[in-house]
């Protein structure tokens, strides 16, 4: 007996591993795909993927990610799992999330290198469509680039001092440009020439410009501009009148957004965000919070208003060319209104207190104190899905965040100065940040790690944007080169 008892003990038990499970799928929002099914435990995120679009009738496959609790399942369901611990009497969710259909190539090589600029490069932006190229300069032009054959298409000269920033309309029709003297000044993008008068009013210089989203204006004719007198203005660029003068701000205004629900969001170096109604200039919330100054904000919006009525992704053939305006506002508005359902806007504001915070537009209260940079953060983005929030720090590095609560996903670290700015792909699925290093650099997003190094500036680089349809990537700085880089 006594040496059956031992032999008992030399051998440890072994757990019997359940083959099958029962499973449902599950949305982000919580949406059942189907009733639960018995999955085997070895299932891959291939067979997931077929399992997953069969459920939901897809005609085209998409790929998912696929998560349990907040793990990713990357291999298969029993190397995420314990299943030694797993309760599995009872269904397991496994939540599913689509992945962009298309993918953003990373940037690898630079295509060209445009001089032109007499002095550095301040800001550059991509038209909505991809077709443009504008940038500021401190030698007080803005240029206008062609991007078929990467060369200097016009200059457009008007402004007395550095251009500050440039916005283009939701259209792509009109581009701003502000200066550090105060004045705004509309060109046309295909003649290069300035349209109607400069707008002036603004006693020191500009910090940002937004324009009114194009679902609720086609006509694109009203501009916000946020200044270091502390005020913001709206302007109604077609009578070059100056409509709404929103005084409140104790200090500079940093940043301004105009939101797709008629909102004006603005961060200033009083350390607040305020919102406004746009359409009266009435306070409507201040969101307290930060002990510093505040440098900018970014909206979970921004991406879909940015690009308006155009789909640079989906519709490389310019399908939007005959469609008439009643039609690619509709376009505009539902794609708004798949971002943002309920016009309930999050935002993301970065401080020289070495924070960020998230605020949702219903609510005084933060959502979430992001902390983890240990200095100045400089810029910040969310990403197009709307899933991830990225933001650059004079620390050296980026961090990745996750947008519904602000939780800390990652840090990129790789530049060795100050990083400065930094853009998404359309895909969501890279980041490029530019730094006082004089490098660009592409991470990505799923590995979590460098994807490319860009060297080739002679000095600081202080603009970086990666265009609407993911083709290319431009950069300029303090050595007066715009670089375009393509894969």
């Amino acid at each position: 007996m006594l040496a059956k008892k031992q032999k008992m003990e030399a051998e440890p038990e072994q757990i019997v591993v359940p083959h099958t499970l029962q499973a449902r799928l599950i949305s982000e929002t919580g949406e059942e795909a189907g009733p639960p099914i018995d999955l085997p435990s070895g299932i891959t995120t291939q067979q997931l993927g077929l399992i997953c679009n069969a459920l939901l009738k897809n005609e085209e496959t998409t790929p998912y990610l696929f998560f349990v609790g907040d793990d990713e399942i990357k291999k298969s369901l029993e190397d995420t799992l314990d299943l030694a611990t797993v309760d599995t009497e009872n269904v397991i969710d496994i939540v599913y999330q689509p992945q962009a259909v298309f993918k953003v190539r990373p940037v690898t090589r630079c295509t060209s290198s445009m001089p032109g600029h007499a002095e550095a490069i301040v800001s550059l932006h991509f038209s909505p469509n991809g077709a443009h190229l504008a940038s500021g300069s401190g030698d007080t032009t803005v240029r206008l680039w062609d991007l078929n054959t990467e060369t200097p298409h016009f200059t457009c000269t008007g402004h007395k001092q550095w251009v500050l920033c440039v916005a283009w309309a939701p259209d792509g029709k009109r581009l701003a440009s502000a200066c550090k003297a105060g004045n705004i000044i509309i060109w046309d993008p295909e003649t290069g020439q300035q349209v109607g008068r400069t707008l002036s009013g603004h006693k020191k210089h500009i910090n940002g410009l937004s324009w009114e989203p194009y679902h609720q204006n086609p006509e694109c004719r009203k501009l916000a501009s946020a200044s270091s007198d502390g005020d913001c203005r709206i302007w109604d660029v077609k009578l070059g009148q100056c409509l709404l003068n929103i005084a409140g701000h104790t200090n500079a205004v940093t940043a301004v957004r105009w939101g797709g629900a008629g909102m004006l969001y603005t961060s200033s170096k009083d350390r607040t965000v305020k919102m406004w109604r746009a359409a009266d200039g009435i306070l409507c919330r201040t969101f307290s919070g930060h002990a510093h100054w505040v440098n900018n904000i970014a909206l979970s919006t921004d991406y879909v208003l940015r690009t308006g009525p155009f789909q640079p992704v989906k519709d490389r053939i310019k399908g939007y060319l005959n469609l008439s305006t009643e039609e690619l506002t509709a376009a505009a508005l539902k794609r708004y209104q798949a971002v943002c359902p309920d016009e309930v806007e999050s935002l993301v504001s970065c401080s020289d207190d070495n924070t960020l915070y998230l605020w949702r537009n219903n609510q005084n209260k933060c959502v979430e104190r992001m902390t983890g940079h240990q200095n100045v953060v400089n810029d910040v983005k969310y990403s197009p899905d709307v899933k991830l929030i990225a933001s650059a720090s004079f620390d050296k590095s980026v961090r990745l965040w996750r947008a519904h609560d602000g939780q800390f996903i990652a840090t990129f670290r790789g530049h060795v100065q100050a990083v400065y700015t930094l853009a998404w792909s359309a895909d969501s699925r890279l980041i490029v940040s530019g730094s006082k290093d004089s490098t660009l650099k592409v991470w990505s997003v799923q590995s979590k790690k460098l994807a490319q190094e860009l060297p080739g500036h002679a000095d600081e680089v202080f603009g970086v944007d990666w265009a609407p349809d993911g083709s290319r990537v431009a950069s300029g700085g303090k050595d007066k080169v715009i670089k375009l880089w393509a894969h």
